[in-house]
């Protein structure tokens, strides 16, 4: 729960039974494969789910699936082998094929004899989640092989088209195949935005469109400083060639503070258009050290222009400059000046534009801006709510019927989704849960969420509820499992229950098994220093570290940390719900670098860890409907978030 967790793996334990989740499910049979008895109450759901181990064929599914992941070509075929007769032929079949098609780098291979296994599959499995997968891996051969007839009759088909390097390919079809240079370019911008998902087709697809004379050579550097301002400075020489700033960047990089003085005195020695970048390369690291001085950085940036040469992150970060000096002006410029799809990618720029609108006296345009985000449940969709005078209520709840959750029980992908859960294979059981989403109504996907509920699949019940666009119930989209567990004991420290469960929705999504990367563990993701740190302040001394799988045991200790961080940081609920994820002496620190008092909602947008940033403000929305669901009371997100005064950070013994 403490440091820079990026990702939560979610885990669960294989023969786990009871409501700790996916303790067990449907045996591995032809019946769970494509059918199941039809439930005809709440109990008979559960009396499905037995307690089951894995056999020896699961255990050497499981292998085939790790060397799948390692492109191990000799290992999957020998296991492949093995599974003649198990029950997921197509994941048997997928794994055996998928390691013809890359490297052990995880590069694809055009040399790749697999073609006809690759059709054959693409055939026998027509429409399922494994096929669009397999289809996405192979997009990634044609397109390296530049095979564009092949690729276009697949990429057509692609269903989830979530795959950057695959829409890089997609664009240099168009090219090759004689489309207008421009236009390419023009929608390439669209995807070009975030370098760590590049790969090498977007780093052959840049010096592409230059040549063709679809793309300047001012824009191909641009986007090469993008990825060297990531650290990718080989994939940045590839992508824009030599940057005549590239020693300012680096420098902004270690230390910007020393570049912002070195650069005003060196300036004039660039174009005006290097000295622009310049300024927005520096006022971004600034930025990220919260130093006033991004926001005159920027400023300097802003007067000369050039703003569409900004790295998405730049263009972000120069939103946050304006906003931390309360410089509206330069919100609204940024705000303007943003690549499109970086400005409609996030809803906090339509709020923050609607603010900054209503700062210039603008307010008819800056309630048009907050009425297209105003059905938003989300963060900002809430803050533009109380802008425009309206409650941050629950919609009403749309009730389904028992035939309509009966009906759920035998979706071949539900069944699948369940045994590869209790099978520890989270990312398959998502793949084929999510798959059954696909083009079901609102009422159908309360359907499966209240199916989920009485299975409990709790992260299942929240994903799948949080879907539906018109027709909602908050009760699935907000659930409040474990609550005869938890109630007492937040109501003993006298802990607000809302927040509490607004932070372990984050946190977990109610899987008690869950676990980060960092040995974070359990619904509330306590980590085991700070875990036996608090046991012995709460005097709970029979505390063992084995114990913090225990329902009781992890959130007594997440909530006892949870309060103790929040009496540390003055009651901010936004300060503390920083400390829990990132360590109460990163919050002080970014409270103390304040120039004055400041709106929660900007210090939340301002935090430099964008996992923290994005953790801080889930929280707190999530808070606001949790505060309507326990406590039967309309909430107010911008209350809560309140204004944060600088303070100098002092010591603390919390971990």
């Amino acid at each position: 729960m403490v440091g820079n967790r990026f990702e939560i793996r979610l885990m669960v334990s294989a023969g786990v039974t009871g409501v700790i989740l996916l303790g067990a499910l449907l045996a591995p049979s032809a019946a769970f494969a494509d059918k199941a008895k039809k439930p005809v109450s709440k109990k008979s759901y559960i009396s499905q789910i037995i307690s089951q181990d894995l056999s020896d064929s699961d255990r050497a599914f499981i292998e085939l699936r790790e060397a799948a992941k390692r492109n191990d070509v000799l290992r999957t075929q020998q296991l492949a082998a093995s599974l003649a007769s198990y029950p997921y032929d197509d994941y048997v079949a997928y794994f055996r094929i998928k390691p013809q098609l890359f490297d052990s780098a995880g590069n694809p291979r055009a040399d790749t004899t697999a073609d006809s296994q690759v059709n054959a599959f693409l055939s026998q499995y027509q429409g399922s989640a494994l096929a669009d997968r397999l289809r996405n891996d192979w997009l990634l051969v044609l397109g390296k092989r530049k095979d564009w007839v092949n690729f276009d009759a697949q990429y057509s088909k692609f269903v989830l088209d979530d795959d950057t390097q695959v829409k890089c390919y997609a664009l240099q079809s168009r090219l090759e195949q004689g489309a207008n240079p421009a236009k390419v370019a023009a929608d390439a911008r669209a995807v070009l935005i975030d370098p760590r998902y590049f790969g090498q087709a977007c780093q052959d697809l840049v010096p592409s469109l230059v040549a063709s004379g679809g793309m300047s050579p001012s824009e191909a550097a641009a986007i090469g400083r993008a990825a060297s301002e990531m650290g990718f400075d080989t994939m940045a020489r590839h992508l824009g060639g030599d940057d005549p700033i590239a020693d300012i960047v680096k420098a902004a990089k270690t230390d910007p503070a020393k570049a912002f003085r070195d650069f005003s005195q060196n300036a004039s020695r660039y174009s005006k258009e290097n000295q622009a970048l310049a300024w927005g390369v520096i006022g971004q690291f600034l930025g990220k050290k919260l130093d006033p001085n991004a926001d005159d950085a920027y400023r300097m940036q802003q007067d000369l222009g050039f703003n569409e040469l900004l790295s998405a992150e730049s263009q972000e970060w120069k939103v946050r400059a304006g906003l931390r000096a309360k410089d509206w002006t330069l919100v609204k410029s940024a705000i303007e000046g943003m690549n499109p799809a970086v400005r409609s990618r996030d809803p906090a720029w339509v709020y923050w534009y609607g603010r900054a609108l209503k700062a210039d006296g603008q307010d008819a345009k800056a309630r048009e801006s907050y009425e297209s985000i105003a059905d938003q449940f989300n963060f900002y969709g809430q803050l533009a709510r109380e802008e425009l005078g309206r409650p941050n209520h629950a919609p009403a709840r749309t009730k389904v019927s028992e035939p309509e959750i009966d009906a759920m029980a035998s979706r071949k992908g539900f069944i699948r989704g369940q045994r590869f859960y209790v099978m520890n294979l989270r990312f398959e059981g998502n793949r084929e849960w999510n798959w059954e989403l696909r083009n079901m109504t609102d009422k159908q996907l309360l359907a499966a969420a209240e199916y989920a509920k009485r299975i409990n699949l709790y992260d299942r019940v929240v994903n799948t509820a949080d879907r539906t666009k018109q027709e909602h119930d908050f009760s699935l989209r907000y659930p409040t499992p474990y609550r005869d567990e938890l109630s007492p004991i937040a109501k003993q420290i006298d802990l607000n229950l809302a927040w509490a469960y607004g932070l372990i929705r984050q946190e977990s999504r109610f899987i008690m098994n869950a676990a980060s990367s960092v040995g974070a563990s359990g619904l509330m993701q306590v980590m085991p220093n700070t875990a036996k740190y608090v046991a012995k302040k709460i005097g709970m001394t029979s505390y063992s570290k084995d114990q913090l799988s225990n329902t009781n045991t992890n959130l007594t200790l997440g909530s006892n940390y949870l309060n103790m961080v929040l009496l540390d940081l003055d009651g901010s609920w936004v300060l503390a719900s920083a400390a829990y994820n990132a360590g109460p002496a990163r919050s002080k620190q970014w409270r103390e670098k304040l120039s004055g008092p400041t709106e929660g909602a900007i210090f939340a947008e301002t935090i430099p860890f964008p996992e923290t940033r994005t953790y801080v403000k889930n929280v707190l929305a999530n808070s606001t409907y949790y505060g309507g669901i326990v406590q039967g009371q309309t909430q107010s997100l911008k209350q809560r978030l309140g204004v944060i005064a600088p303070k100098a950070a002092n010591a603390s013994d919390l971990p």
